[in-house]
């Protein structure tokens, strides 16, 4: 028998019915896709926010996507640590100049300038499953058009009080309690070496301002940076500002004159360097002496005299 062309067979019916439907869910499923990528408080928008922050080693910001028990940890440990911790998220040294575009699927893309070089890294779309999701991330040298230096990873959020925390690294969950102090600990040596730096750096400072003033500063702020104007002998601009306002990477630092005498004898000075956390931002506190000689021992955290060993000649 012969079926009229313009009459639908209910088979037929029936097949056009799941393809539309197919259709409608795909599309759906391709909306919600692109609307979860390109939504401001997605997790795709959380972590290009966090690896932003990563870039310009933003810790206040950074922190803002670490879980509250992570967060806890993060502040507690020493700035260096918290420094190389945000390093892992970018791989590159130094502080950078972050950006964010999108692809044109709206995916985001997170580029970092740095002085050494760029990164770019394009984060893909998220496999969300209740209050938990996991995005691929591409990670590669900006300059590298053929992205044989690229590094693929996957990185974990969680929901927590209604916003995306950052929950994995890879196959590493980031449960920095168990880790600060193994972070703290590999960068002790960092610190201890720039606080015997930082000591040189203070000595040379105030024998400049000696030349130049004709007297010794009064404290460490006087060799500061000035808020405006030129340079004086309130804030000669011989230091930079951590180091005058007596901190630097985890060590504190105190100036003390000493040897001045009426009769004209001319003044002396001694530096003293100590972790401001015993164990964690150091283990040595170091002392200059008066004649200028360097000192170093374990004091648990106490403050350096000029009867400490003698610091070997780097």
């Amino acid at each position: 028998m012969n079926i009229p062309k313009n009459i639908v067979t209910v088979p037929a019916l029936v097949l056009a019915a799941a393809f539309l439907l197919l259709t409608i869910v795909t599309s759906a499923q391709e909306s919600t896709s692109s609307s979860v990528a390109a939504s401001a408080n997605g997790p795709s928008a959380a972590l290009r926010d966090l690896l932003m922050a990563a870039c310009s080693q933003s810790q206040n910001d950074f922190e803002r996507y670490l879980t509250a028990r992570n967060k806890e940890s993060f502040s507690r440990m020493a700035p260096a640590a918290r420094v190389a911790f945000m390093k892992r998220f970018v791989l590159l040294n130094e502080a950078g100049k972050p950006s964010a575009t999108s692809n044109p699927s709206g995916r985001p893309i997170v580029r970092c300038d740095t002085p050494a070089g760029a990164a770019e890294i394009q984060i893909g779309g998220a496999d969300t499953r209740d209050n938990v999701a996991f995005m691929p991330v591409n990670l590669r040298d900006a300059t590298d058009s053929t992205d044989a230096s690229a590094i693929q990873v996957t990185m974990g959020l969680v929901r927590e009080n209604g916003e995306w925390k950052i929950l994995s690294l890879g196959v590493v969950l980031l449960d920095l309690p168990s880790l600060e102090l193994e972070w703290d600990s590999a960068e002790a040596d960092k610190n201890e070496q720039t606080a015997i730096e930082s000591l040189k750096d203070i000595a040379e400072a105030v024998e400049a301002f000696r030349l130049k003033y004709a007297r010794l500063p009064n404290s460490l702020s006087s060799l500061g940076p000035p808020l405006h104007g030129p340079a004086n002998a309130e804030a000669a601009g011989l230091l930079e500002s951590d180091l005058a306002v007596g901190m630097r990477n985890g060590y504190s630092f105190r100036y003390v004159i000493v040897g001045a005498s009426g009769l004209g004898a001319p003044g002396k000075f001694e530096i003293a360097a100590t972790p401001l956390t015993y164990g964690r931002t150091g283990h040595r506190s170091f002392f200059r002496d008066a004649g200028g000689t360097l000192r170093a021992a374990d004091h648990q955290g106490a403050v350096g005299s000029a009867s400490d060993p003698r610091l070997p000649e780097h």
